[in-house]
């Protein structure tokens, strides 16, 4: 088997982008040039890669397998090249961080341009993905400053701990507003749209409810905060939200009271054992823990993250 690395782009734009049209688009070459990158990958692999249905692709089982290996490699010459095209450019450094959905679409922005108000020749790579798959990232030296939600998976990072208090988010004209403060108690058989089962805040939510000896009814099941306070806006139950969702959502239609007992979200800021940080990702990095430290209800070092 021979693969060649543009297949692997074309694949990786492909699953990216959930088209053709996108990855060609992403790739900067034809449409009938990706088709044809596919077609030899499917080829040389000896796997169907996408099933064809109305003009869709749609990825097969073996192809979320083979995205998992790929992304790491393809984004890690898109690092180089990048780091290329600023040397040529003489930028001075290149910010590189990675954050889960939550902290990304407020709070990150906002660090971030803070950080670059005296730095404008500053060229930044930032994304938002899963935390494992960040912890994998800054593991292989793709990025440098990580923030990922607990538990930490390699022993080849350092990290500090944030914990957070969960807010209890209600529609906006909810008979619950009239409590203060909400309990297992008061909201015994609600509704509730929640993260996954293995999620850190559907865990402690649950065992809260069972050691109260109360029914927890959960209703909706997503995967993004975001998506949790979408449906509580429109009514569909009660959500325990992350701090930075509600500071940063600037919509009505919903109200946040405390729970008691807390359910705390656990977040750690990562960087590379053994690989020194770059001056540009120090200065960031000695903004960015105080900063998310005033949101924290406490903060412990695991192993340092400097």
């Amino acid at each position: 088997m021979s693969l060649r690395f543009r297949q692997l782009q074309a694949f990786h734009a492909i699953m990216e982008t959930g088209t053709v049209t996108g990855a060609a688009s992403v790739l900067g070459i034809s449409q009938p040039g990706i088709s044809n990158l596919l077609a030899q990958l499917e080829r040389e692999a000896r796997l169907p890669l996408f099933e064809r249905n109305k003009g869709r692709l749609l990825p097969t089982p073996e192809a979320e397998l083979l995205y998992r290996e790929v992304d790491t490699v393809v984004r890690g010459l898109d690092h180089v090249a990048q780091a290329v095209t600023d040397l040529q450019n003489k930028h001075p450094g290149q910010l590189q961080v990675a954050a889960p959905h939550m902290l990304s679409f407020g709070f990150m922005p906002r660090e971030i341009a803070r950080f670059a108000e005296s730095r404008p020749n500053l060229s930044v790579s930032f994304q938002s993905q899963y935390s494992s798959k960040i912890q994998e990232w800054v593991t292989s030296g793709l990025f440098e400053i990580g923030i990922v939600e607990m538990p930490i998976l390699h022993d080849t990072l350092n990290y500090q701990v944030f914990e957070f208090e969960t807010l209890a988010t209600i529609p906006q004209d909810s008979p619950l507003a009239e409590y203060d403060v909400l309990t297992a108690e008061a909201l015994e058989n609600e509704p509730f749209v929640v993260m996954g089962p293995e999620h850190q805040t559907h865990r402690k939510t649950r065992d809260i409810f069972q050691r109260a000896g109360r029914t927890w009814r959960t209703q909706i099941h997503t995967h993004l905060s975001e998506n949790l306070l979408s449906f509580v806006k429109q009514g569909m139950g009660v959500a325990m939200i992350d701090p930075f969702t509600v500071t940063f959502d600037e919509e009505s239609g919903y109200q946040t009271r405390p729970f008691k007992p807390a359910v705390i979200l656990e977040l750690a800021i990562i960087t590379a054992k053994g690989r020194p940080l770059s001056r540009i990702a120090q200065a960031f990095l000695d903004q960015l823990i105080p900063s998310i430290a005033s949101y924290a209800t406490h903060s412990d070092t695991g192993a340092a993250a400097s």
